[in-house]
């Protein structure tokens, strides 16, 4: 399920370029505080866990001051807000309408509230990224240090670690085991880089339309939590269209 907000104000929302963390703390206090709590410190799943949400981009008229490290939004701006938890979008949708909202101490007022359920119907679906979709794995040097290797759509590495990704999250949210068949992942244009710092942390994520084909309970889980990794710090949010 996705919830979409438009969030206007009294004067242009200015944020740093780099805003994720500010988007998340604001849907962590919005949420009931039990679901909060369970959500940052436990999560789903016995081994890895997962908070399986994930949010959009802000969407609006912008304008970046590289220099000063700030992107400046026209009002109105909107928010995408997807879990396949319905008691998450409940409580998202619910308390958001009785919260005054502040990003970067700036108050802002809901000006519209939609709720779009997002259903998958069949095995074939066409989504655009509201965010870029981060797919790594880490690596060991001969020396034994560490690093991360990203993967862009169309490469066989982003199909394997998102296909097991995809199962990993149903596991952890069902249950059950997830059906058989793989998910692939088909580029419909090239996608476009993008770098993230993340509360210091640079991350590569890549955006586009992409062609997803495999089990409709999979694709139904990446339309919901999102696709990839590090879904509720702003990544691989995605929309059918």
């Amino acid at each position: 399920m996705h919830i979409c907000i438009e969030m206007t104000g009294e004067k242009n929302l200015i944020l740093p370029i780099h805003y994720n963390h500010m988007v998340q703390a604001f849907i962590y206090k919005t949420i009931d505080k039990e679901l909060a709590d369970f959500l940052h410190n436990e999560g789903y799943g016995n081994d890895r866990k997962f908070r399986l949400f994930c949010f959009s981009n802000l969407s609006g008229k912008t304008k970046v001051e590289s220099d000063k490290g700030i992107i400046e939004f026209e009002l109105p701006v909107s928010l995408e807000v997807s879990s396949p938890d319905d008691n998450f979008c409940e409580s998202f949708a619910n308390r958001i309408l009785k919260k005054s909202i502040t990003l970067n101490s700036q108050l802002l007022e809901i000006s519209s509230i939609k709720v779009d359920r997002q259903d998958v119907m069949k095995e074939d679906i066409t989504v655009n990224t509201l965010s870029p979709v981060t797919v790594y794995s880490t690596l060991k040097r001969p020396d034994d240090s560490k690093y991360t290797c990203y993967f862009q759509p169309g490469e066989d590495d982003f199909s394997r670690i998102a296909d097991e990704n995809l199962r990993k999250k149903y596991r952890a949210f069902t249950g059950m085991e997830p059906p058989d068949g793989k998910v692939s992942f088909t580029p419909l244009h090239q996608p476009r880089l993008h770098i993230v710092i993340y509360k210091g942390f640079v991350i590569k994520g890549y955006s586009g339309k992409l062609r997803l084909k495999g089990p409709r309970e999979l694709l139904q889980m990446a339309v919901d939590a999102g696709l990839g990794s590090k879904n509720s710090q702003g990544f691989g949010c995605i929309k059918m269209v």
